[in-house]
């Protein structure tokens, strides 16, 4: 009866003691997933930012505000700048899909060759944001940027209105960047209406473009153009700051600094400078702040997998419609450089009128 008893309590004790195995192993195995989501839901992400070059002031200033709104956002950004190389930017792009990126925002040096690193990053299933430059020949998954075709009207339209007769000579950028397409398409938009009355004559044919938008080719250039046309010109229609300083230093040559019309773009602070000087006649000022934090917002809503509501608008890459976002640029001269340049931050009033010692 005892041996009876004690076999029954052995055996209850035995059922009780692999139960309460199986709910510790369940309880750890609910613990690990429980932290684990945790985890999860709380990694860091991580951007990467491949850039064309920073050899010009307004990309460094772009990399400087996304960077300072991914933090604040929670994001951690890798930089690669392929110095105006783009097989090097395509081989920075593998690197960096390879250190597991979450998404890539590429500023394409070359706008079909940037293709392939949307192909590669698909591939691993991460999403691109082509930024302030539209990548062809694929889909990006969003493309955010100004319009820049708006931007090449604003130029030669605020030229056309200071000086509605006379020869114009349009210097666009690197043949190989769709926004210097977009632009001159824009320049040629607002001029067309004088060109067809005769009221402008395009010098040169208007067939120049400034490679890897180096203003030492565009001073070369514009230096060519004077002589073939024996300084006969009035306004010059420069794509960006960049070609317009080096456009200023071949009229400044000729003394013709002040003389001949300049439009640009960015609001560089040396353009900001020589508007003020009056040998630059314009810019175009791109708000930088408010691209690089739209970009940084959208690049950790698309790493979250989220829908991004601002890409309203479509812009076609000759493949797709791209999901896009675009802001408004703004015309600026020495009348409203204080109000929109100065006042939104961008340069400060004591480096654009060269008021503090160094």
């Amino acid at each position: 009866m005892k041996c009876l008893i004690d076999r029954k309590v052995y055996k209850r004790c035995k059922t009780f003691n692999n139960a309460m195995v199986y709910l510790a192993a369940l309880l750890i195995c609910c613990t690990i997933i429980f932290f684990g989501y945790a985890d999860s839901s709380k990694k860091k992400i991580k951007i990467g930012l491949s850039m064309d070059s920073l050899r010009v002031e307004r990309w460094r200033k772009d990399r400087d505000i996304f960077i300072e709104e991914a933090k604040k956002l929670g994001a951690e950004v890798i930089v690669q700048s392929a110095d105006g190389d783009e097989r090097r930017q395509n081989q920075q792009a593998e690197n960096l899909i390879t250190q597991g990126v979450d998404i890539l925002v590429v500023i394409p040096k070359d706008s079909v060759a940037a293709a392939q690193i949307v192909k590669s990053a698909h591939e691993e299933g991460i999403k691109v944001i082509a930024y302030d430059r539209l990548i062809k020949e694929s889909n990006p998954d969003l493309y955010i940027s100004f319009d820049n075709e708006k931007v090449g009207y604003l130029q030669a339209e605020y030229l056309l209105r200071k000086k509605p007769k006379g020869n114009y000579f349009l210097l666009g950028g690197a043949p190989s960047d769709n926004n210097a397409q977009l632009l001159r398409e824009g320049q040629l938009r607002a001029l067309k209406p004088a060109i067809d009355k005769g009221d402008i004559k395009l010098v040169a044919e208007g067939k120049h473009w400034a490679v890897n938008w180096d203003p030492n080719d565009a001073l070369e250039k514009t230096e060519q153009v004077l002589t073939q046309v024996n300084n006969q010109i009035d306004a010059v229609v420069a794509s960006n700051d960049g070609t317009a300083g080096g456009v200023i230093q071949a009229l400044e040559g000729q003394n013709l600094a002040g003389k001949v019309l300049v439009s640009g773009q960015d609001a560089e602070l040396a353009a900001c400078q020589r508007i003020v000087k009056g040998t630059q006649t314009m810019t175009v000022y791109k708000p930088i702040r408010s691209i690089a934090k739209e970009a940084a917002h959208a690049a950790v809503a698309l790493a979250k997998g989220e829908k991004i509501e601002k890409a309203k608008q479509k812009v076609n890459n000759g493949k797709v419609d791209v999901p896009s976002i675009l802001l408004t640029p703004i015309q600026v001269d020495k009348d409203n450089l204080d109000e929109v340049v100065i006042k939104d931050g961008f340069h400060s009033r004591d480096k654009v009128y060269q008021t503090k010692k160094p």
